[in-house]
């Protein structure tokens, strides 16, 4: 098995590093601290992060417009301004379920925000999968989901794989690229918790998926037609929680972490975000209303 080793390039002892995304336009990687509130824009050609305060839970954050990102907050979808962190609703498919937090998501190939939830008190089953859709509707696509976390499509569009993360498995869904529905849902692959639970996920150019490992201190490269490990990368931080292939050949893998309430000076490099760069290629973020299929 090929072994790799991320390196910390930023020590932003995030509480909850989650929702990392790469804007190809700005060559920043847009990623969120959830526990902590804040939107972050990192800037790798002059290692500046910029933390913009939301004020509330927000699990994941996807390019949309120059000045502008798409994030899942705590109150449902939103746009953020970039400078001035303004923030402007689109709209809430959980108003009147205050016991949950959008936890993980990012863009399906046409530009569809696909977004999920879990309960702040571990409550299982409470969370559901919506997508909206590149006019601001939003429609359920799964419910009775415990922890929704990793997300990712094949390339050429037909299958969705996600994760819940609970259930210790890897599940494959067929996707129909022109509304955005999913159906036929089966397990491709289940993961050993001793190796850390399934968190966040990306796909690279090969079809292979790279699954941060919670509690795991490694994110995992799996076959779907196999199951099979192939290929881990080893982060020093316990828990790892999502990752994304950025840089400007997208050859390079960004990967966030968690550190909870330990104390800032405790000595570990948990809730810093890593780097590693890999002998493989990735698939690019897609930006929200992009309108079109894309073909990675």
């Amino acid at each position: 098995m090929k072994q790799y080793e991320a390196e910390l390039v930023l020590d932003a002892k995030a509480k909850l590093g989650e929702g990392p995304s790469w804007d190809e336009r700005t060559q920043e990687l847009l990623w969120v601290d959830i526990e902590g509130f804040k939107l972050h824009r990192y800037n790798p050609a002059t290692g500046e992060d910029q933390a913009i305060e939301v004020g509330e839970h927000i699990g994941a954050v996807v390019p949309y417009t120059e000045d502008e990102a798409i994030a899942a907050l705590f109150s449902g979808f939103y746009r953020i301004h970039l400078q001035t962190g303004e923030k402007i609703a689109i709209h809430d498919p959980e108003e009147g379920r205050p016991g949950n937090r959008f936890n993980d998501g990012k863009c399906d190939p046409y530009g569809r925000f696909i977004a999920g939830t879990m309960s702040l008190s571990d409550e299982k089953k409470a969370g559901a999968l919506y997508s909206m859709d590149t006019s601001g509707n939003v429609r359920l696509l799964l419910s009775e989901v415990s922890t929704s976390n990793g997300l990712a499509w094949s390339a050429d569009r037909r299958l969705f794989y996600y994760i819940d993360t609970p259930t210790l498995t890897i599940r494959a869904f067929d996707y129909d690229i022109e509304d955005g529905s999913i159906g036929n849902a089966r397990v491709i692959t289940e993961v050993d918790d001793a190796d850390g639970f399934p968190d966040g996920m990306t796909i690279d150019e090969e079809g292979m998926l790279w699954v941060a490992r919670w509690g795991g201190r490694r994110v995992s490269r799996i076959d779907p037609a196999t199951g099979e490990v192939i290929a881990e990368v080893q982060v020093a931080a316990d828990n790892v929680t999502s990752c994304v292939f950025g840089g400007a050949d997208l050859d390079e893998l960004y990967i966030t972490t968690a550190r909870g309430e330990r104390e800032p000076d405790d000595g570990t490099l948990d809730g810093g975000l890593f780097r590693v760069r890999l002998g493989v290629k990735g698939t690019r973020t897609v930006a929200y209303n992009l309108g079109q299929p894309v073909n990675w």
